[in-house]
């Protein structure tokens, strides 16, 4: 069975034979022809293994949803337990003990204390906002460039991309 790669070698070299006043067109013709078929069928077997892997990806995808939403419904069981257990440690004043497998206490939460801001951010004095870097408005920019030059942009030429139905 040929390879793609030597299907195309083998193409672009009968191309190069139409150049050679040797040699009949007719045989140019029908070693085209004969490659032409090659190939296509070369490519319906690379589109049955593109799609069986895009539809391989698909489920792959399907499956990590389905298994987020699996562990956020374990971790939201989780905690509404260990809250369960906080209240009524608290509820009781039992707030510190062991058992013969784990112990248990209430403790205040280290880290940074809580912040809320109460005001809206433009009534926060300039000291206490972080700067934001500018970022180019990319839209904006191409737009402009439809109708004029730009100096510091240029639009690049669009790649191509093998489309199979």
């Amino acid at each position: 069975m040929y390879k793609l790669y030597e299907l195309t070698r083998d193409f672009l070299k009968v191309k190069e034979m139409m150049f050679d006043e040797d040699v009949n067109i007719e045989t140019i013709e029908n070693t085209l022809d004969c490659i032409d078929c090659l190939i296509e069928e070369k490519a319906d077997n690379y589109a049955k293994i593109i799609q069986d892997i895009n539809d391989t990806t698909v489920s792959i995808e399907n499956e990590i949803a389905r298994l987020k939403q699996r562990k956020e419904m374990l971790q939201k069981r989780s905690d509404k337990l260990k809250e369960n257990l906080k209240n009524s440690m608290e509820a009781t004043g039992k707030t510190k003990f062991s058992t013969t497998l784990y112990s248990f206490s209430i403790r205040k939460n280290g880290g940074l204390q809580p912040l809320k801001i109460d005001a809206d951010v433009k009534d926060i004095p300039e000291q206490y906002l972080i700067p934001q870097p500018p970022k180019p408005n990319m839209d904006a920019i191409r737009k402009a460039l439809k109708e004029d030059t730009l100096p510091f942009a240029h639009l690049e030429e669009r790649g191509t991309s093998l489309s199979i139905r």
